[in-house]
């Protein structure tokens, strides 16, 4: 298969898959898509990098997973600005070992068509390379939102309470596992299984974002990446605020139990562990009320974990009544 066959391939699934927008002119085939634009809206648009033995590793994956993952991170960004997503775009630098594996990319492509068709998502271009290095993978989605509508980091205030959707640590429990030894099993539903899924095949909070953006409830939101101690102190450095977190309330995942020998270190995990996408976020008491119809009409929990202090760049943890530092701990990509 040469490099136009696989793009024709692409190309072809694409049109087979999504849904054609109806702003969008034209898609792939030329040297770029054209969007037409329209009043009163603005453009969101969103990258994330995927490397091979970085971000994860060909052994444990399976391929329709990884294309799954590929679109998955880059729409939770989109949600966490309070969007609507619309358009992706993808780029492959494929190592030699991969170029002539059917399988491989038949299974990846399904992941990936499969999560967009989900969101309404239609993929609109990117680019193909070989490499003598890993695979990499490089996600590109664009969204919109109403004109001055975007959930920034930068709005919290102080009395806010703080949110999280779901629940914390799986994903992190999940990676554990893996480097511990544990095997992907598809067609199983055990708790193993739930915490290698978590990591390896995350579901973003679409519809939950773009909920809470279109009736402006949040004042700061950001997806839960890097770990969700580090992710609150992003928004606390773009506010100027402080931050304190309640230790009972913070609502850590089931699959923390099978890595973690204390409530200690269930903690410590759930909170700096990192790849949950979930939404942490921060609004005020009085939306309460609404922002627990969305979470019902969404099908998923939201916990409120603390609130915004008038102490720039400082974080506390509260426990038995009591106040201490809480430490910004989570992922790093150049820390080694």
């Amino acid at each position: 298969m040469s490099e136009f066959d696989f793009i024709h391939r692409i190309r072809a699934e694409a049109a087979r898959r999504t849904t054609l927008q109806n702003d969008l002119v034209c898609g792939i085939g030329d040297d770029a898509a054209i969007v037409r634009e329209r009043d009163g809206r603005e453009l969101l648009v969103t990258t994330d990098l995927l490397v091979e033995d970085v971000d994860f590793k060909l052994s444990y994956v399976p391929p329709s997973w990884l294309g799954h993952k590929a679109l998955a991170v880059s729409l939770s960004d989109i949600a966490a600005m309070g969007g609507a997503v619309r358009y992706s775009l993808l780029t492959l630098a494929i190592p030699d070992k991969l170029q002539i594996s059917e399988d491989f990319w038949t299974a990846f492509l399904d992941g990936y068509f499969a999560l967009a068709e989900q969101h309404g998502v239609t993929l609109v271009g990117g680019d193909t390379s070989s490499t003598p290095g890993q695979l990499t993978i490089d996600s590109m989605v664009l969204g919109e939102c109403r004109v001055g509508t975007a959930i920034r980091r930068n709005g919290a205030r102080i009395g806010d309470g703080i949110y999280v959707t779901g629940s914390l640590g799986a994903s992190a429990a999940g990676l554990k596992l893996l480097l511990l030894g544990a095997q992907v099993y598809e067609d199983r539903n055990d708790e193993v299984q739930a915490a290698l899924r978590a990591h390896l095949k995350p579901e973003p909070r679409v519809a939950f974002g773009r909920r809470i953006g279109e009736r402006g409830l949040a004042h700061a939101m950001i997806d839960v990446s890097d770990g969700l101690v580090q992710d609150l102190a992003h928004i606390c450095n773009e506010s100027g605020m402080g931050a304190v977190l309640d230790f009972e309330a913070v609502p850590i995942a089931a699959e923390v139990a099978l890595v973690a020998e204390d409530q200690e270190a269930a903690f410590n995990l759930a909170v700096s562990g990192g790849e949950d996408y979930e939404l942490l976020f921060t609004a005020s008491g009085k939306e309460e009320g609404a922002l627990l119809e969305i979470s019902q009409a969404c099908q998923l929990r939201v916990t409120r974990i603390g609130e915004i202090l008038a102490e720039p760049g400082r974080l506390w943890l509260r426990r038995d009544g009591k106040l201490e530092p809480l430490a910004v701990r989570g992922f790093d990509h150049f820390a080694g």
